[in-house]
């Protein structure tokens, strides 16, 4: 959640008025600037960054309609809220029509001025903290690793350590989690230069997975009619991701830990053996221990591939991504459909991140995109005591707490003194929503306790 100041831009010509409505906003913990005239403001616009303006219709000079104009010009996600007379309305409903966010008609109350303002500043808010997503999605058409969670930050961690080095990895997560997604940050920070070449083995019958991971020579079988060069002959150089390994059938096991050993293959029908320099990376959806050890998938292929594992918390577990994740399908959505990025509000934030996502993150793009496109996005809000206020307490602390650690680099300290709490309040949070401070700092494995 953004954590920007209100910043309130009062115009108007009444003095009484004018210092009436600065006490009220100054009582609520507001900064104001005010001014008697839209010129003496539009001069101190840039000084002042408001988050709200709130502006008499009925001015000196540039009138209100005219100030709205130019205010919408300079920044057009500002709150602009309009002051009427009693025989103003008609000006009121034509500053809505410009895209006023609010008007309150004179005589009015300090209770509804500081609920109008404080509701815009929200907004603004809200528009500020979209912006800053969008600053820190990487650029289209790289492979990333979105997120903010202490979970995914040490995937990160794991492929920026891992990626340089030839080492074979074994990827772990559930279904949707974005195993693909790890395996291409892998390639594409690696040195290597081949192709990245995925393959499901799940997805092929058994009797072609062995053409295509190893190809065929001519006349090898029926319907060989040409050779065929095989997956991990296409990879050479590169990287093969081979997903859903723990369905590979026996036999295929035998072979491919063949290859990891003597890294050279043997197409179909041919007694030649072919050098491949090929960098594998398996994925699982299960637990390839627990199947190796009841004699379902090959101990020694296991222990092959498990030099390195990256583990992939479930979305569920990680519900700080959600935000940037969203951010990010969105704007891909409204870029593929051309249409304008919808507004992703708190409550659909909060919504969203209530949700058990069974489908992970594969499940929050498609939801995702079904919002860009106005249409049900087929997320229900979460039931009885899971949408609970109690329950979204939860899920707003521990993203401000997450957030702060970010903005302080993980240091406790600091991060205690931005959310004005003590440290050992801190620290008792931080045990009860199971982060830690030193995933937060920019320096791998340096503790955040100070």
């Amino acid at each position: 959640m953004s954590q920007l100041a209100a910043s309130v831009m009062l115009v108007e010509d009444d003095a009484v008025v004018r210092k009436a409505c600065e006490q009220a906003l100054s009582l609520a913990s507001m900064a104001v600037r005010s001014f008697a005239s839209a010129e003496a403001a539009l001069e101190e616009f840039h000084r002042v960054q408001p988050t709200v303006v709130v502006t008499d219709v009925r001015l000196p000079g540039i009138d209100g309609l005219k100030f709205l104009e130019e205010l919408r010009g300079r920044d057009k996600g500002l709150p602009i809220i309009v002051v009427t007379g009693h025989g103003d309305v008609g000006m009121a409903v034509e500053a809505m029509r410009d895209g006023a966010y609010d008007f309150i008609e004179k005589p009015f109350s300090s209770e509804r001025l500081v609920e109008s303002v404080r509701r815009g500043h929200e907004r603004y808010s809200l528009i500020a903290e979209n912006r800053l997503l969008r600053e820190r999605l990487p650029a289209a058409g790289k492979s990333a690793l979105i997120g903010q969670s202490s979970a995914i930050l040490q995937v990160r961690r794991l492929v920026s350590a891992l990626a340089p080095t030839d080492v074979d990895i074994l990827i772990v997560g559930e279904t949707g989690a974005g195993k693909e997604v790890v395996a291409k940050a892998l390639h594409d920070e690696s040195r290597r230069t081949g192709h990245f070449v995925a393959l499901n083995c799940g997805a092929l019958p058994e009797s072609v997975i062995e053409s295509e991971i190893f190809g065929h020579e001519a006349g090898s079988f029926t319907g060989a009619h040409k050779r065929r060069i095989g997956k991990i002959e296409h990879a050479n150089r590169g990287t093969l991701f081979l997903d859903e390994i723990e369905s590979m059938t026996p036999a295929m096991q035998t072979r491919l830990l063949r290859v990891l050993q003597e890294r050279e293959i043997q197409r179909l029908g041919s007694n030649e053996s072919i050098p491949v320099d090929c960098r594998v990376i398996a994925a699982a959806k299960g637990d390839l221990k627990r199947l190796s050890d009841q004699g379902q998938f090959r101990a020694d292929l296991y222990y092959r591939l498990n030099v390195a594992c990256i583990e992939i918390a479930p979305l569920r577990e990680r519900l700080d991504d959600i935000p940037l994740l969203a951010a990010h399908f969105i704007q891909c959505a409204a870029e593929r459909y051309r249409v304008e990025p919808p507004e992703l509000t708190v409550e659909v934030i909060m919504r969203w991140q209530q949700h058990h996502w069974p489908g992970n993150v594969r499940e929050l793009k498609n939801a995702s995109e079904r919002f860009c496109l106005g249409i049900d996005d087929g997320v229900a809000a979460a039931k009885s005591t899971g949408y609970s206020l109690a329950a979204r307490i939860d899920v707003l602390e521990r993203s401000m707490i997450s957030e702060a650690l970010r903005n302080t680099g993980g240091n406790v300290g600091k991060a205690a003194d931005l959310l004005q709490m003590p440290k050992k309040t801190l620290y008792d949070k931080l045990h009860r929503h199971a982060l830690v401070a030193a995933d937060f700092s920019p320096e791998p494995g340096k503790s955040g306790a100070r």
